[in-house]
């Protein structure tokens, strides 16, 4: 394999460290458009705020599409507390637990930024003793505590933040020595720099595609409807590039491409799912095949909203997933092989 693994790293520091909550995308799509037009790749976008990129094949009517979605988990102010804390809600499915002590940013209509803390509202044992350990980490009993000299609710209005505004949590990102990654939003920010990668590879060595293949980055996958709508009307193979979830008695490895046999939404295409394993073996791609009773994807959203496609989802193996996550470059390389090598293939 040839693949540039500095690129692919920049790509990955790039992205995940770009905030991009349900909702509130534009600053990473923004990165995504400028590294498409660097390589002189057209795009096109949604009126929900998609990306797409189409590469030509030989069949323009039988076409592939591979997603990744770029919007991750975060938060909204949901009030102002009158001695200057915020409550919050959730945007995503995660435990609030994940997010105790993170550091977090909030940006306010008009693009203005502060920072703060997460906190439960007794986060001193020194204070508040077993009633610190013993309170439900649940978003009523959460707060972010501002960085900054306030103590009112007019101290934080005066400020200009306001309920509905986005909380972004740090993402935190390492790479090891060992080329391990850790941080938050691997889901899916890991497979949006693999699909970024993938449209550079095949371009820049011209590989000739047997089907029209289109990379479609959503940007509303955590709220259930990402790839609902939009999707090239002549798909007819449509492959979610997520995550897989390595954890307790499941199947899946951060160290290999993870292919979903089924999740909450039910079994994926068993034609698709052969052949992407075929194409596994006949490359030595390294592959686990795994079940996800709590799991959608975009191409769950995309059956939901009736389109009449053949579905898959693949994606390199996180650990704690909607937490602070961890996989390995040799995931996110037999990820990318699988995306390249199976679009190569009639």
């Amino acid at each position: 394999m040839d693949y540039n693994s500095e690129k692919i790293r920049y790509y990955l520091q790039n992205i995940l460290n770009l905030p991009s909550p349900t909702g509130n995308t534009e600053r990473v799509m923004d990165f995504l458009k400028e590294e498409l037009n660097a390589l002189n790749v057209p795009f096109t976008v949604t009126n929900k705020g998609a990306l797409i990129v189409t590469l030509e094949g030989k069949n323009n009517e039988y076409q592939r599409t591979f997603s990744a979605h770029v919007d991750t988990l975060g938060a909204m102010v949901k009030g102002i507390k009158s001695n200057g804390a915020l409550s919050l809600v959730p945007i995503g499915g995660f435990m609030m637990s994940s997010i105790d002590g993170e550091n977090c940013t909030i940006e306010t209509l008009d693009g203005t930024t502060y920072t703060g803390t997460i906190h439960t509202t007794k986060p001193s044992v020194h204070i508040s003793g077993q009633e610190a350990h013993d309170l439900k980490r649940s978003p009523e009993n959460m707060e972010v505590i501002l960085d900054e000299k306030v103590s009112s609710k007019s101290d934080v209005e005066a400020l200009g933040i306001n309920v509905g505004d986005f909380i972004s949590f740090e993402a935190r990102t390492i790479i090891t020595e060992k080329e391990f990654i850790k941080s938050r939003h691997l889901d899916d920010k890991a497979s949006v720099a693999i699909l970024l990668y993938a449209i550079q590879y095949i371009t820049e060595n011209k590989i000739e595609l047997p089907y029209t293949t289109n990379f479609f980055i959503s940007n509303y996958e955590e709220a259930g409807h990402g790839a609902s709508a939009s999707i090239p009307i002549a798909t007819k193979e449509f492959i979610a590039v997520d995550m897989g979830a390595p954890g307790l008695d499941q199947n899946s490895s951060e160290f290999a491409v993870c292919i979903c046999a089924k999740d909450s939404s039910g079994p994926y295409d068993l034609w698709l799912k052969k052949k992407l394993i075929e194409t596994c073996k006949n490359n030595n791609i390294d592959y686990r095949i795994d079940i996800y009773p709590y799991y959608g994807s975009d191409a769950s959203a995309a059956l939901r909203a009736g389109w009449d496609i053949k579905t898959a989802l693949i994606g390199p193996g996180v650990f704690s997933s909607h937490a602070y996550e961890r996989t390995h470059m040799d995931a996110i390389i037999s990820t990318l092989d699988l995306v390249v090598k199976y679009s190569k293939e009639n």
